[in-house]
């Protein structure tokens, strides 16, 4: 019940304040922020060579106390001593000494697959904008705005009457008078009606757009782990019984990272059903001027919630690509918010009042 009433009063501050209502400005404003995110990696990563001397120093430990102990076990069984494995150690330390540029190297490597996928997304959100800039124009060319909104947002009583009345001959005062009253309760029932979608649709825009920056923040901020950590992994993986953690940091290193590009292919593949969607609903609008997929319309909020949903399932699909072993704990908490947050949302979208059967 609080979170009814909670978001309740948001849709209601949406429709007392017009600036709220700019939903797709908001949430282009918060997509923003991922240039945010991109900074603070790069600041941030060159914090990393504050570890390295440590991890260079583990390193050196380990790799003396490797090779030692493999080298006396080799002669104390009068064994030849096999001088492979014993690189290993010094393979490691180059590494550490030299993190900074492998890491760049590594982040290279991976960089055209975001790359690519961002190249995607991004003609698939101006292909969007296109088709709702001629949703919108479609739905000015209707009878039904032209006579209860029109240019000057205060509709068109005689537009009205050719519309809602098209075969009355007229009639007296007192039938005037009703059709003005009609006219008027239309025209509040409209704007209404576009002022509670335009409400609801600027809170699921802020949630699709949020989902997509909560993802991309939990990854910037793993992989800022990750590589101001990486020396000392690099450094205690040279101990026998810790050779396991240099590939579960690789793999969970490139597990983050392809957080992005699947973000980047599933908008791309949410665009492109927006795409059909509203050129379906451009032919339905032209044919007999019903709407069901613009901007503020009850198909596009419910596709909002669906894009929510499937963010949130990101994390899940990097795992089938490189799994990594395990899970994040803040991963989890903050996916399972989030499918709380939208739950709450669908049902005071469609109950706001909180009334229960």
């Amino acid at each position: 019940m609080k979170w009814s009433c909670l978001v309740f009063m948001a849709l209601a501050i949406g429709l007392l304040i017009p600036s709220v209502a700019s939903a797709q400005a908001v949430a282009d404003h918060i997509n923003g922020l991922q240039v945010v995110l991109d900074k603070l990696y790069k600041d941030m990563l060159p914090k990393c060579s504050s570890l390295i001397g440590v991890g260079k120093g583990i390193a050196c430990f380990a790799s003396v106390f490797y090779i030692g102990h493999r080298v006396w076990r080799s002669m104390a069984a009068a064994e030849p001593i096999d001088v492979y494995p014993l690189l290993r150690p010094f393979a490691i330390t180059l590494v550490i000494i030299n993190f900074s540029a492998v890491l760049a190297v590594f982040n290279g490597i991976l960089s055209p697959i975001a790359n690519g996928t961002k190249t995607m997304v991004t003609n698939s959100d101006a292909a969007v904008k296109e088709l709702f800039a001629k949703k919108e124009a479609a739905v000015k060319n209707t009878e039904e705005w032209q006579a209860l909104v029109g240019e000057s947002q205060l509709g068109d009583y005689s537009l009205w009457v050719k519309y809602a009345h098209p075969s009355d001959g007229g009639g007296g005062m007192f039938s005037k008078i009703w059709k003005e009253m009609q006219f008027i309760w239309d025209k509040m029932k409209y704007n209404m009606q576009n002022e509670l979608k335009m409400a609801l649709s600027t809170i699921l825009q802020i949630l699709y757009a949020a989902a997509a920056l909560c993802i991309n923040t939990l990854r910037i901020f793993n992989l800022i782990l990750l590589g101001i950590l990486g020396p000392l992994v690099l450094g205690l993986s040279v101990f026998d019984g810790l050779h396991h953690t240099l590939s579960v940091y690789l793999a969970r290193y490139i597990n983050i990272y392809l957080w992005l590009p699947i973000c980047n292919i599933l908008g791309s593949v949410l665009g492109t059903i927006q795409q059909h969607l509203i050129q379906l609903d451009l032919d339905a609008l032209a044919n007999n001027g019903v709407t069901s997929f613009g901007l503020y319309d009850a198909g596009y909020l419910v596709f909002m919630v669906i894009g929510i949903i499937c963010y949130t399932t990101v994390p899940s699909i990097a795992d089938w690509i490189v799994h990594a072993g395990g899970g994040s704990a803040l991963q989890h908490k903050v996916t399972g918010h989030a499918h709380n947050v939208t739950g709450k949302a669908v049902d005071v979208a469609t109950n706001p009042f909180g009334i229960r059967s």
